[in-house]
């Protein structure tokens, strides 16, 4: 049931942003709370498996960047969107 209204959902943002002149563009959002979007890297340091989930805040152990782990995985998923590094995105 929730694939059937999620898929429709996807279909109605596809139709509404072409009839608004935007590009509607769907991303996969594997491994973004896990992908530093300070400098791109795959830590060892990063939030893994069932355990991570509750992990809220992570340090990068390869630039040293603290991040929120849905803020980065916002940056991360944008800039996959925008088809760009998350580096080049400011934090505000």
């Amino acid at each position: 049931m929730l694939d059937a209204g999620w898929g429709q959902l996807k279909t109605m943002l596809d139709y509404k942003c072409a009839h608004a002149g935007i590009v509607f563009k769907e991303v996969d959002e594997a491994y973004t709370t896990q992908t530093c979007s300070s400098c791109g890297n795959f830590p060892e340091s990063r939030p893994k498996g069932i355990a991570g989930l509750g992990i809220r805040e992570w340090t990068c152990s390869e630039c040293g960047v603290t991040h929120d782990r849905d803020i980065n995985a916002s940056r991360n998923i944008l800039a996959a969107g925008q088809g760009r590094l998350a580096v080049e995105i400011p934090v505000l």
